[in-house]
C-alpha cells in the first residue's frame, strides 16, 4: 500500500494523480485528454471568473486615472464619464463550456479611447525568464483587435518597467484566446516596494469588450481554466488581502455594528474593525457610503459625522479602524459603537491595493 502524502492513485492510460488534481468544485479528478487539466496555484489571477464585486457592479468614473471595478481588476479613465465598467450576467445554459457555469463577465467600454483592463499580480519576481501563457474568452460588439501585456513594474524605488505583448482579433461570439509571452529575466534589476506584474488588455475605442475566465499561468500551453483559489471562500479571502468593504447584513440597517472602539477626545473616536484576513499591507485608504448613513452609540447617541478617516497608528494589516469626528460629542475615554443610520446603504471599505 502507497504511504506518504498526497496519495497517488495511476489509471488504465498511465495516467498519475494526485491530491492537487481534484476539482475543488465538483470533487472530481479533473482530466483533459490524457493530461492533468488542474494544479493548484496555477492561475496566478485572482478573481479570474468575475464571480466577486464588493465595489459595486457599474463604474462610470468623473475623473481621470485607474480605477477598481470587479475585485483586483482595474481600469483607466482618459476622460470624466466616457468609461463604463460593468457587471453582465450570463444568460443560464449560455456560459463558456467549463467544468462549472460560471454567473457573471465584465464589459468594458470607453468612447473617448482605448479600453483598459487590468489586474496587477503582486511581486515582479512572478514569472522572470519563463515562458508565460494568458488564456481567456471574449466577444466584441463588433470585431476588433485587442493587445494583451504582461508588464514587469519594478515598485517605487525600483528600475524601470519591461513590457512584453502580443495581439488576438477578437470576433463577435464567445470564444477562448491564448498567448504565450516569454518574460524578461529580472537579473541585474532592483525592485523597489509594491511591484507587481501586469496583465493588461487594451482595446478599440467605443466597442465593447467582454471578457471572461482570464488565466495566467507558466508554460506553452493554455490548460483548463481553474480559479486561483479552486474555492468561492478561498476566492473571497484572496481578494480581501487587497480590498475589504464592510456593509450591511442581510438589510440589517440599524442593527448592523461597523465596529467598537474609544474615544480620544471630545471630538474623536477611533471605532476598531477586524479584519476577515491579513491584508497586503496596512490599509492607508478607507472609502465610505455617506456621512449621514452612520451615527455613533456610547456615552451620548448622536449622528451627523464630520469626517471617517483612518489613523494609520493603530492599525495594521489584521485590524484597522474609522476615526470618527465631530466637535464636542464625545466623552474623552468613553466608549463608542459605529452603526448604520437606518439605511440598507451603509458600507465602509479599506484598500491595500498595488
Amino acid at each position: 500500500m502507497a504511504t506518504g502524502w498526497p496519495m497517488k492513485t495511476t489509471y488504465a492510460n498511465g495516467d498519475v494523480y494526485s491530491a492537487s488534481d481534484v476539482n475543488d468544485i465538483t470533487g472530481t479528478i479533473n482530466l483533459l485528454g490524457s493530461s492533468v487539466a488542474y494544479t493548484a496555484g496555477k492561475n496566478k489571477i485572482i478573481n479570474g471568473n468575475f464571480n466577486i464585486w464588493q465595489r459595486g457592479t457599474t463604474f462610470t468614473p468623473s475623473s481621470t486615472g485607474y480605477f477598481y471595478t470587479a475585485d483586483r481588476w482595474v481600469s483607466y479613465c482618459y476622460s470624466a464619464s466616457t468609461n463604463t465598467v460593468s457587471q453582465q450576467a450570463f444568460t443560464v445554459g449560455t456560459a463558456p463550456a467549463t467544468p462549472y457555469e460560471s454567473q457573471y463577465f465584465i464589459r468594458v467600454n470607453s468612447t473617448n479611447t482605448l479600453n483598459l483592463l487590468e489586474q496587477r499580480i503582486e511581486d515582479v519576481r512572478n514569472f522572470a525568464n519563463q515562458n508565460v501563457t494568458i488564456s481567456f474568452w471574449a466577444k466584441s460588439a463588433s470585431a476588433q483587435t485587442i493587445t494583451i501585456y504582461l508588464s514587469q513594474v519594478f515598485g517605487s524605488g525600483g528600475s524601470a518597467g519591461v513590457d512584453t505583448s502580443s495581439t488576438k482579433a477578437i470576433t463577435t461570439s464567445w470564444a477562448r484566446y491564448s498567448v504565450t509571452l516569454t518574460m524578461p529575466s529580472i537579473s541585474g534589476k532592483t525592485i523597489g516596494t509594491g511591484s507587481y506584474l501586469a496583465n493588461t488588455f487594451t482595446g478599440a475605442i467605443n466597442n465593447a469588450l467582454d471578457i471572461w475566465g482570464v488565466q495566467v499561468e507558466q508554460g506553452s500551453t493554455a490548460t483548463a481554466f481553474q480559479t486561483a483559489t479552486g474555492t468561492i471562500q478561498g476566492e473571497l479571502a484572496a481578494c480581501q488581502r487587497y480590498y475589504f468593504r464592510k456593509s450591511i447584513i442581510n438589510g440589517g440597517a440599524t442593527k448592523t455594528v461597523f465596529g467598537q472602539g474609544w474615544a480620544f477626545s471630545a471630538n474623536g473616536a477611533d471605532i476598531l474593525v477586524p479584519l476577515p484576513v491579513p491584508m497586503r499591507t496596512t490599509p492607508t485608504a478607507i472609502e465610505y457610503s455617506a456621512l449621514g448613513d452612520f451615527y455613533v452609540e456610547g456615552a451620548s447617541i448622536f449622528s451627523a459625522l464630520t469626517a471617517i478617516t483612518v489613523d494609520t497608528n493603530i492599525s495594521n494589516s489584521w485590524i484597522t479602524n474609522a476615526s470618527v469626528t465631530k466637535t464636542g460629542a464625545f466623552t474623552s475615554g468613553g466608549t463608542y459603537v459605529l452603526l448604520a443610520q437606518s439605511t440598507s446603504n451603509a458600507y465602509l471599505g479599506w484598500s491595500a491595493e498595488l
